[in-house]
């Protein structure tokens, strides 16, 4: 039986009455952010943002496969407030959102992947930094009913696993993409792991409908 927040999501899934039109200027403002850095040739940011954002789609599929398999509720729910919801806990603004993040914290890096903060290896604290304050926002955003959250297990309760799952993986790995040696296995990791995304779209959205 799903939840109230998950009956109300799935209500205004993939809805286009729902549209506002300041979703142009924040697409608009993604492309400037990537526009920008392309022309720097700064290959490192575009892919290190581009792959965060496909991570977080991974964790959005995945979420849309928990409400499948449960019928009760997804880990998280974005039941509201939105232009338009592309799946059950994810909405556009949010994807746009998560498409500029990777961007905004790959800048923040040291140039020296090798330097050390507080004793410890730079792409970490950076990453465990950006996860808290990532957490400490969602639980606001819980707070205030903007994000919906049904188990105890993905709660204000439990938010190690929101601080894991949720955001630590996407950083690391964004990271790891900015600090690969060539452009090349940049775009590869990048573009295979936008290609996965891509397939089960497909294939658990478009062919099976249970997203």
């Amino acid at each position: 039986m799903p939840t109230d927040a998950a009956r109300r999501a799935t209500d205004i899934l993939r809805d286009g009455s729902h549209f506002e039109w300041h979703v142009i200027p924040l697409l608009l403002l993604v492309l400037y952010v990537y526009a920008n850095e392309i022309e720097r040739r700064n290959w490192d940011v575009v892919f290190a943002g581009l792959a965060l954002w496909g991570a977080d789609w991974l964790n959005e599929i995945g979420n849309g496969l928990l409400f499948h398999a449960t019928g009760h509720a997804p880990a998280w729910g974005a039941p509201g407030g939105t232009a338009y919801l592309l799946l059950i806990g994810l909405n556009v603004e949010i994807s746009l959102m998560f498409a500029i993040m990777g961007v905004v914290v790959a800048k923040t890096l040291p140039r020296d992947r090798r330097a050390r903060v507080l004793g410890l290896p730079n792409r970490w604290v950076v990453a465990l930094a950006a996860s808290a304050l990532c957490v400490v926002i969602e639980l606001w955003l819980n707070r205030i009913g903007a994000l919906t959250w049904d188990y105890p297990w993905w709660s204000a309760r439990a938010p190690w696993l929101i601080f894991v799952v949720g955001y630590l993986w996407f950083f690391a790995l964004a990271f790891w993409v900015h600090d690969l040696p060539t452009v090349r296995a940049k775009a590869r990791v990048t573009l295979g792991l936008l290609g996965l995304d891509a397939v089960a779209l497909g294939v658990f959205g478009g062919a099976l409908g249970w997203l």
